[in-house]
């Protein structure tokens, strides 16, 4: 749609995704200067909709954006009064005691929150400091200005047919053009990967991991709540198939948090991670927590894993990443949406400065000088070896060298360096002729959901005329290479049932996109291990509408 006539919109700076990156770097600007101009594009159905997250939040990015957060109401009511941390076996659990783990693992301070209320509250304060935020409105391409700089995004296409033309119906959108643009998308935005690739934004570094986050929230029975406890699970059901582990988070109203997470660097193709999180709520402890209780929500995203070593280079002519966009997830402490707050503030501040010079369109470079020399880079850094650990050595080695390093670490120095990653989430999946195939008990309906089930209590909708937004780079892929060498894993990494392989008798295999289930996660983006499958944005206000997330 590169030739088609649109209306251009004209701001200093045009920020793409309403989470805590997008949100704070909006908050920021305004508060250094109230006549910038500054507008977000959020492509969920309201600010909050697509944000999943844990989340037990570090306040420290409030603490720097808005100091007063307390008395301006925002919704962090449930301090943390509790860590545990167990290591599980298949009928019992060891306590994992806290008085080894480094300073940095203590949650003391930190909230058990819905960090989709959370954006809900921070879009309220940028509002009221004049910030433009325009839900519904995806964005589907960059705008380059002559000289290759990003000057822009298109914004609010709807209506095309089903195989991407332009019909009756079609509204184009419109070109939004700004001074500067930050892409604050989240994992494995398709605007953020288009400019990691055109920039090579991603050479000398280590490949970007991944995770697989699913998430339920479950009313429990009062008796059992108790408000403020977080508990930590590794092991069972995963044990030596992948790494990952669990979470369980006590918040208010009798609610818990009930999330998995799958390292997505898992060799065997059989592995069915969302068959793995159902399981997991079979645990005598889990189950007994459970019993009686209700769920009332679930969802899933990719939760970026790489850390220190494999953030790219963040800004390239007219453009910063900030946030998941880069990745900047403390792995072992699970965190990274205080980061993604710094990261905001720190594009604002160095977007501020140009404009006040009378700069545009170049490298903000003070950012990215910020991010990896500042508190973000620092936090990281001390963390840097436990997931290159945990993926070459496993969970005992993790447990016992990555602790280590952790402490040293605090030190100012690490035994083993800077450990490197090595393969990308897809070039590590096996092929399904080495390895067993994984046989999963069938959801009981009461603890364990399957998956289309579920996928109904994330609220999920998808206008059905549009184009398919999961793209196939070659259509014969799937039935002719993933399904004989891999046993076509599409059909178990995704953890909503958008793809399937239909098999009829008399007839070859059938590869079915049913793209109307997506969460927008982005998991068969990374994992898929022919990298043929391209997630890209449909049209505005579709997918996900999580409540409380």
């Amino acid at each position: 749609m590169s030739d088609v006539q649109r209306e251009t919109m004209e701001y200093d700076v045009v920020i793409v995704g309403a989470g805590p990156a997008g949100l704070s770097a909006a908050i920021r600007l305004k508060q250094l200067d109230a006549d910038l101009e500054v507008v977000v594009l959020e492509k969920g159905s309201e600010v909050g909709a697509h944000i999943l997250s844990g989340a037990v939040l570090d306040p420290v990015g409030l603490d720097a954006l808005i100091p007063d957060w307390k008395d301006k109401g925002a919704p962090l009511n449930v301090p943390v009064t509790e860590d545990n941390f167990y290591m599980l076996g298949e009928a019992g659990k060891l306590r994992i005691p806290n008085w080894p783990m480094p300073p940095l693992m203590n949650n003391h301070g930190n909230y058990i929150v819905s960090m989709g209320n959370v954006c809900r509250w921070m879009a309220e304060q940028a509002e009221e400091l004049g910030v433009e935020i325009f839900p519904g409105m995806s964005c589907s391409e960059l705008v380059y200005g002559e000289d290759g700089e990003v000057k822009g995004v298109v914004a609010g296409v709807f209506g095309l047919e089903a195989d991407g033309s332009i019909g009756p119906n079609t509204e184009p959108g419109m070109e939004l053009h700004g001074k500067y643009v930050f892409l604050s998308e989240g994992v494995r935005g398709s605007l953020s990967k288009e400019v990691i690739a055109k920039y090579d934004l991603s050479k000398g570094k280590e490949p970007q991991k991944y995770g697989l986050g699913m998430k339920e929230i479950w009313e429990i029975d009062p008796e059992k709540h108790r408000e403020g406890t977080v508990t930590h699970t590794m092991g069972w059901p995963l044990g030596s198939n992948a790494g990952g582990g669990s979470f369980i988070y006590h918040l208010e109203n009798n609610q818990v948090y009930v999330g998995f997470v799958v390292h997505l660097n898992y060799e065997n193709p059989h592995l069915f991670p969302y068959m793995e999180f159902q399981r997991f709520k079979h645990h005598p402890m889990v189950a007994e927590l459970l019993k009686g209780g209700k769920r009332v929500a679930y969802g899933a995203r990719a939760i970026s894993e790489g850390g220190y070593q494999s953030m790219p280079k963040m800004v390239a002519p007219g453009v910063a990443l900030l946030g998941c966009s880069v990745g900047m997830v403390n792995v072992p402490r699970i965190k990274g949406n205080h980061n993604a707050m710094l990261s905001g503030k720190a594009a604002a501040e160095a977007a501020h400065a140009a404009i006040k010079a009378g700069r545009s369109s170049d490298e903000l470079s003070d950012y990215e000088t910020e991010v990896r020399d500042g508190a973000i880079g620092k936090d990281l850094s001390k963390v840097r070896n436990v997931k290159p650990i945990w993926s070459k050595y496993g969970l005992t080695a993790s447990l016992t060298l990555g602790g280590l390093d952790m402490w040293t670490n605090t030190l100012g120095f690490s035994l083993f360096g800077t450990v490197p990653h090595g393969k990308n989430d897809a070039d590590a999946t096996g092929e399904a002729s080495k390895f067993k195939a994984i046989e999963y008990p069938k959801p009981d309906g009461k603890l364990s959901f399957d998956r289309l089930t579920n996928v109904s209590f994330s609220f999920t909708n998808h206008e059905e005329s549009q184009p398919a937004h999961l793209r196939l780079s070659d259509d014969t892929v799937p039935v002719g290479v993933n399904l004989p060498k891999y046993a076509g894993p599409s059909a178990r990494y995704c953890p909503a049932g958008v793809y399937e392989f239909v098999e009829e008798e008399g007839k070859d295999p059938r590869f079915v996109i049913n793209f109307q289930n997506c969460v927008h996660c982005k998991t068969c983006d990374i994992k898929d291990p022919s990298q043929n499958i391209t997630w890209t944005v449909p049209q505005g206000g579709d997918g996900p509408n999580y409540p409380n997330m």
